[in-house]
């Protein structure tokens, strides 16, 4: 059972995410965050709380749906949803996704997000995702790109 202070954090965060509101999820993260997922590896602090501020920024069309599943005192799993149009092609993508996050003192210390990378390619990048997104090459590639992409956002935004 999440403590009342674990449970509200993760309703916070995520109703922030659904109302776009990327400063309102970096407010939810302490200063030392940990965050990882298949496309921005490991992330900490700053880097972690700006990436949700980019992605809500960027975001024109997301809608995204969650429901806590499983707690245990302040870890807790939560499935969550996207729908959105990946920018960099136009595609619709519909990504699920099983977060674990651990809460200490109302903030989120620790985030990970796990989700299939070929799924996730096969819809955002088309034929090319499709054949390559089994390959490490692939995953590097957009890791890479989604890496620069925040640095060059965080040295214009600052949370």
């Amino acid at each position: 059972m999440p403590t009342v202070a674990s449970a509200e954090t993760v309703k916070s965060f995520y109703e922030a995410f659904k109302a776009k509101d990327g400063s309102q999820m970096a407010a939810l993260y302490a200063d030392d965050v940990e965050f990882e997922d298949p496309v921005f590896k490991c992330l900490r602090g700053n880097e972690a709380k700006s990436m949700w501020l980019m992605l809500c920024l960027r975001a024109k069309d997301i809608l995204v749906d969650y429901k806590i599943i499983t707690s245990d005192g302040n870890n807790l799993t939560v499935k969550w949803e996207a729908r959105y149009t990946f920018d960099a092609t136009q595609r619709l993508v519909h990504n699920k996704v099983t977060a674990e996050l651990t809460i200490k003192d109302g903030k989120i210390i620790k985030h990970k997000d796990h989700f299939s990378f070929w799924r996730w390619s096969s819809q955002a990048l088309g034929p090319v995702g499709i054949l390559l997104g089994w390959s490490s090459f692939l995953q590097k590639k957009i890791q890479k790109k989604a890496l620069t992409s925040l640095r060059t956002f965080t040295g214009h935004n600052q949370v």
